[in-house]
């Protein structure tokens, strides 16, 4: 699934009409964390595969 420039710039004006403007770094900043809970995550479930 390859996003152009055009899609994600289409995805960026929705995100912005449906969040408003104030609210986008608070969404961006959770958005990281839920990101980087997932990769530990992820790093833990290969970790207990291998033990």
């Amino acid at each position: 699934m390859n996003l152009g420039a055009t899609e994600l710039l289409i995805v960026l004006v929705i995100v912005l009409v449906v969040f408003g403007g104030a609210k986008l770094p608070k969404l961006a900043r959770s958005i990281g964390q839920a990101q980087k809970e997932f990769q530990e995550g992820v790093t833990e479930g290969i970790s207990d595969d291998e033990a």
